[in-house]
């Protein structure tokens, strides 16, 4: 099964130091982003099959080989690549030239009262390539070149700045995705799991001590969408290369480490609005996913 990439594993495969992001007032931990050039990496090789924990836009130069899902596309002119966390991916060069640009961000880094995996162009059953023009090419280039510059700029509100122009380009991109030549059937396995995920993420985030987790469980997910457990799990399973509990189980984790980090609810309250009958039982679960106590990690952690 594809393992997930972080994007320090990202940088430590490329042997490459990420930027910090240090906010106005010395906060850190404020989400992710980076910018750089195709060139400087090894965009000529094949990347390794894997999901990442990231989201990724590219402008790619170039000609190579794109392996997305259970799907391999030909990316033979210029064009944008959205990939999600979701989705598996690999890149095979075929020119030996390969320019362009790409940007990786963290959900965290975009705003927090919208999904971008909700994005069209980052949902599940969405068009990962959009093939582009000249002009087009050129104005999404310069987009890139003004990143670039500001993520090295002293501008108090540069990520901000970044931000904006990180969804300029989803707009734009959405703006020339309906004459994208590039087409494919959305099948079964697809849509299922497309249902899956935004039910999932419907679920969050958990922002009162009444909202309780109501979904948890593989089975109670297939009950809501009126399919078999079973038949659930390998839709999942074959579109994202993780199964319903590997999916349900780190986004729980995600959200108890928000929890911890951004409020003072203890760890029973916590425990409570993520449908755990027992303190213990999420403390298990916890130490499980992260290799740490809940306590542990909120003192290492906490920043309320």
């Amino acid at each position: 099964m594809p393992r997930s990439e972080s994007i320090l594993e990202f940088h430590q495969r490329h042997n490459v130091e990420p930027k910090t992001l240090i906010w106005p007032g010395g906060q850190r931990s404020a989400g992710q982003i980076n910018v750089y050039r195709r060139s400087d990496f090894a965009c000529r090789s094949a990347t390794p099959y894997n999901r990442r924990d990231f989201y990724k836009i590219s402008l790619v130069l170039g000609t190579g080989m794109l392996y997305y899902a259970d799907k391999s596309i030909m990316i033979d002119r210029d064009a944008l690549l959205f990939s999600n966390p979701n989705i598996p991916y690999s890149w095979q060069a075929i020119s030996e030239k390969q320019c362009g640009y790409f940007t990786l961000f963290t959900q965290d880094f975009m705003n927090k009262s919208e999904s971008i995996q909700e994005s069209p162009l980052f949902k599940i059953g969405s068009d990962p390539i959009i093939f582009i023009d000249d002009a087009q090419r050129e104005f999404f280039k310069d987009i890139f070149l003004r990143m670039l510059a500001e993520i090295e700029s002293e501008y108090v509100h540069k990520y901000d700045l970044l931000r904006n122009y990180v969804n300029l380009i989803l707009h734009e991109a959405m703006k020339s995705q309906r004459d994208n030549p590039w087409e494919k059937q959305i099948n079964a396995s697809t849509r299922i799991a497309s249902l899956f995920i935004e039910l999932l993420e419907r679920q969050f985030p958990i922002d009162s001590q009444e909202h309780v987790l109501k979904l948890k469980t593989a089975s109670d997910y297939a009950t809501h969408m009126s399919i078999h457990a079973n038949h659930l799990n390998r839709a999942v399973k074959e579109v994202t290369g993780k199964t319903t509990t590997e999916h349900i189980a780190e986004r729980i984790t995600k959200e108890a480490k928000a929890l911890l980090k951004h409020t003072r609810w203890n760890i029973s309250e916590i425990a409570y609005t993520l449908s755990f009958d027992q303190p213990a039982y999420f403390t298990n679960f916890f130490k499980k996913q992260t290799g740490e106590s809940p306590n542990h990690f909120r003192a290492a952690n906490v920043i309320v």
